[in-house]
């Protein structure tokens, strides 16, 4: 018989946010939760054909810490380390620091290694404070709105007005440009009401259908110079949700890393030579399953992640904290309400939006729980 666990008797570490391995004292791992599984981006099976002492950047005091917990010179041993984090779960560091607790078992062939994000506390209160600044700014901006709107009816209908008494040419024109600003800000005044007075339409969504759609209007605007790749878990299932929000969701967030790759690359020198321009622009749109997910406040067994990324200029740095803020651009034309409108949008489905970027990598992290 193997002596490689079953999950039997082990259901509980599936529960627990942190990460939580039974290796043997070479090292082989023996089991993995899911929490270590999302992480590293590998299935169970395959964790548990390989050493735990590949996770870590320098495994030699792991090495030494289980040889002597098996040994029983010590019950427990704990120390910090850097675990390997593989960029292609769209991490902008391959590095990941924990602090890693070595137990004993029952069996002595086996310990307990449990890995824990040293930033995870941190991370989980900076999203709770972004969610009730998010709230906050939306009650804002709707008031903000409902008090412009009615006044700028007024405006333009006096201008109008005005333009029907005055024979004047140059007056004419003045009266236009007014009713010509009027009706811009109320364009505008619609966008920051759209998403609290819009119904939400429920029915089955298909994360791909959405993916495939955005990927075709994206490079229908840019059919040359623009490279979309596509990295899809086809195993995702179905969920409920309103199709046309998370379309424009994402569509947002896609439309502001095509905008950054074509107004330039962090080495330009001219930003009219961006990556567009040369040739080299390239946006992967990547879906994974994420178990035993914790945002918004709550704990979902499965949850959607999608990553959107390019490898543009990234976010500029003085704006890095308030991307999500509205009327915040990085963008001198920008409105600065594509990524506000795609936060609310996905907010509405319990989800979140997170964002790492650096020169040359930018992701934003969508996350929506699963049935």
């Amino acid at each position: 018989m193997s002596d490689t666990p079953t999950l039997a008797g082990y259901e509980a570490f599936d529960q627990l946010a942190t990460m939580v391995a039974i290796a043997r004292p070479d090292g082989r791992c023996l089991l993995a939760n899911s929490a270590l599984e999302n992480l590293i981006g590998m299935s169970r099976r395959s964790l548990q054909r390989g050493s735990v002492f590949d996770w870590l950047t320098d495994p030699l005091q792991l090495r030494e810490t289980l040889e002597m917990v098996a040994r029983n010179e010590v019950a427990s041993g704990r120390f910090d380390a850097v675990m390997k984090r593989p960029v292609a779960l769209g991490a902008n560091s391959p590095e990941l620091p924990v602090h890693v607790i070595v137990s004993q078992l029952d069996r002595g062939d086996r310990v307990l290694v449990e890995l824990i994000e040293v930033e995870q506390q941190t991370r989980l209160d900076r999203e709770e404070r972004a969610h009730g600044l998010a709230q906050a700014n939306k009650e804002l901006v709707r008031n903000l709105a409902h008090e412009i709107k009615n006044p700028l009816g007024g405006i333009r209908g006096a201008a109008q007005l005005l333009a029907m008494e005055v024979s004047s040419k140059e007056l004419t024109e003045y009266t236009q440009v007014i009713i010509h600003e009027a009706d811009r800000l109320q364009a505008l005044v619609d966008r920051l009401l759209a998403p609290h007075r819009r119904p939400h339409v429920v029915g089955d969504v298909n994360i791909h259908e959405i993916c495939e759609r955005v990927r075709s209007l994206v490079l229908a605007e840019y059919p040359r110079g623009l490279k979309v790749e596509r990295d899809y878990d086809t195993s995702i299932p179905e969920f409920r949700g309103d199709r046309e929000q998370l379309i424009q969701a994402v569509l947002n967030i896609a439309h502001n890393a095509t905008q950054a790759l074509a107004g330039g690359a962090a080495d330009d020198a001219s930003p009219f030579t961006g990556r567009i321009a040369r040739g080299d622009a390239e946006l992967v749109l990547r879906t994974r399953v994420a178990r035993q997910a914790t945002f918004g406040r709550q704990r979902f067994r499965l949850a959607l992640e999608l990553h959107i990324q390019d490898n543009g200029p990234g976010v500029p740095e003085a704006i890095r904290d308030r991307i999500f803020h509205p009327l915040v651009s990085g963008r001198e034309n920008g409105s600065g309400l594509g990524l506000t409108l795609a936060q609310t949008f996905v907010q509405q489905h319990q989800g979140t939006i997170e964002c790492d970027s650096v020169p040359g990598r930018t992701v934003f992290k969508i996350l929506i729980p699963l049935p």
